[in-house]
This record gives C-alpha cells, structure tokens and sequence, in this order.
C-alpha cells in the first residue's frame, strides 16, 4: 500500500522544535501499516528536518546554539541577502541538516527510539508554516 499526502506543520520562532506529535496527528493513516517506511520531505530551503533527543529541551537550545555559530549570519562573503541576515545561513543550514527522514513503522507507529523525536528546524526569523510530503509504503 501506498500513502502520499501534503500536511502543514504551524509557524514556528527560529529554533529547533519537537513536531513528531504534530506529524503523527496529520496522518492517521499510519495506524493501519503493520510495517513499512515512512518518508518525510520538508518542502522548503531554509528550514529542515532531524531526529534527535526528544526528553530534554537543552539539547534543542544546544543545536540551535551551535548551528548558529558554525555558520553565523552577516559574513561579508555571503551575497545572497535579498531576504535578510538570517536567509543565506538558513540554506546553508538546511543542507548541512537534510530536507528529508525516512523512519520504519512497526504496528502502527514510526519505530523511533526510546529517546528519539522529528525535529523541525526552523533557521529563519520569520518562516512561517512549513509543508512536509509524507509518504508511506507499507502492509
């Protein structure tokens, strides 16, 4: 079986945020795959997806902390800034970070680790709402 759909993730500030509830609630069809793979497409350049720590926040605070950092904004060397300071490090963010998961299901659930959770990373000041392509393959 074969499951595709478009959802639509609220706006959140810059930041790295915990969405695995917010995925699975728009997508109940999950519930009837016994096992497959879920595929998960962030649909835009300055935002992107990872799996990380789902318990602690500090560790999303210590991403964003680093990441902003490593590539920090208002480089001399950056020329794409027709949408501000924060536009060329979120590209460049994104990329480094990855635009898509792919996550097994088992019985009815993504088969996350005890401690593992979607993260939606948000690199730009004022994002907006983010759009995922879900796709699902499984019995």
């Amino acid at each position: 079986m074969w499951i595709q759909k478009i959802i639509t993730l609220k706006a959140k500030t810059r930041g790295f945020h915990l969405v695995t509830s917010e995925v699975l609630a728009q997508i109940p069809e999950i519930n009837d795959i016994r096992v497959g793979i879920m595929h998960v497409f962030m649909q835009h350049t300055s935002a992107s997806l990872t799996i990380n720590e789902n318990a602690d926040p500090s560790v999303r605070e210590d991403f964003e902390s680093f990441f902003n950092e490593v590539v920090a904004e208002n480089k001399s060397y950056f020329t794409h800034t027709y949408e501000g300071s924060d536009d060329m490090p979120a590209h460049l963010k994104g990329s480094i970070l990855g635009f898509d998961l792919n996550i097994p299901i088992t019985n009815g659930l993504p088969n996350l680790g005890t401690w593992q959770g979607i993260y939606l990373c948000e690199h730009r000041n004022h994002g907006g709402q983010r759009k995922l392509v879900i796709t699902i393959q499984g019995e």
